[in-house]
């Protein structure tokens, strides 16, 4: 942020109607951050919501305190959210009814022309969503800015890895989840939510992938951890929880995962990674999972790790049922907005 409000601007004070994500004055121009609200969940496969993710998160985003203990002062940097994209979310529109049927089918369109007509459909419209995303997110970094999205489902998270992966090639991503979202198109949909690591590594320049959070895969997926010869390398939540209970040094556990990062990195952040009493209201929860704390240790290893984070996203955040006029946001909402700022502040630090 280098306008002259910066000096004048109170980070101690309430937000005022008008300002920004976090409460914040200026520009995109003037932003070192731009973040970019994708709702689009045409292929969520339990609880729907997370298409007012964005909403929700930038809502919820005023209820933040910008000092913060661990990264400092990331405002300074200046955060600027985009207005929503029309043209995604008319295609949630259409895509999310279109899905409707075939999610209830468990993805068993063969032989009903009109439910395959259905698939082809949303799988085009998933790819135009990807493409506007990635064309956003290019733009952001192409102008030297850190790009952070904010789901709708997970599989928003391919337009800005193909972004970050075209520049950066030979890219790491730090993927926390419940699942390792490796099928290969779950239920039909090539752009599945559960799909969205299986693409990133079968389809863009990934070297490496550190998954942490996981609990709920299926044989196929295990397979293809085990058979990846260490490209995939997972964290289970049941080894972290069992070296937890050990009292080992959970520190060291996450500096040595780290470390079989390459130097850029993407971190991709499904919030049912976390226990599920922060996010009830995340589509897909699963028992389990990182503490609040636990989460933000991850984070402030990768920050002394020497690597240099390119880009960050948050997904799932479902604020659940809509709030009557003059209630409060969900904590689902809360931890969103939390959880983004302290990815933008833990990237901000490893850029120097």
């Amino acid at each position: 942020m280098t306008a002259p409000h910066r000096d004048s601007f109170d980070p101690s004070a309430p937000a005022r109607a008008g300002g920004g994500i976090f409460g914040l004055p200026g520009s995109e121009e003037e932003a070192g951050v731009v973040v970019v609200g994708v709702p689009f969940e045409a292929t969520t496969s339990y609880g729907r919501g997370t298409a007012r993710g964005p909403a929700a998160v930038r809502a919820a985003s005023e209820q933040v305190d910008l000092f913060d203990v661990a990264t400092g002062h990331p405002w300074r940097a200046g955060i600027f959210m985009r207005p929503l994209d029309p043209g995604v979310v008319a295609r949630d529109e259409e895509a999310c009814a279109l899905a409707a049927p075939i999610v209830a089918a468990g993805g068993d369109v063969a032989g009903d022309a009109q439910l395959e007509r259905g698939l082809a459909r949303v799988n085009e419209l998933g790819g135009e969503v990807n493409d506007l995303v990635a064309a956003q997110v290019g733009d952001v970094l192409d102008r030297g800015k850190l790009p952070a999205v904010v789901g709708g489902d997970h599989s928003v998270a391919f337009g800005p890895l193909r972004a970050c992966a075209e520049r950066f090639p030979g890219l790491g991503v730090l993927h926390f989840d419940a699942h390792a979202d490796l099928r290969e198109a779950y239920e039909g949909f090539t752009w599945s939510h559960a799909s969205i690591l299986f693409n990133a590594v079968e389809r863009l320049d990934v070297a490496r992938v550190v998954q942490v959070g996981i609990r709920d895969l299926c044989d196929e997926e295990h397979a293809r951890i085990v058979d990846s010869g260490g490209r995939i390398h997972a964290v289970l939540d049941r080894d972290w929880a069992r070296a937890r209970m050990a009292g080992e040094d959970l520190l060291a556990l996450a500096a040595r995962a780290v470390e079989r990062l390459p130097e850029h990195v993407y971190v991709t952040f499904d919030v049912d990674g976390l226990d599920p009493s922060l996010c009830p209201h995340t589509g897909t929860p699963v028992p389990g999972g990182l503490g609040w704390n636990e989460a933000l240790a991850w984070l402030e290893v990768l920050a002394r790790s020497g690597r240099r984070v390119v880009g960050v996203d948050v997904n799932e955040v479902n604020p659940g049922p809509p709030l009557a006029e003059g209630e409060r946001d969900s904590i689902d909402s809360i931890v969103g907005a939390r959880l983004l700022y302290k990815l933008i502040g833990t990237a901000l630090q490893t850029r120097g």
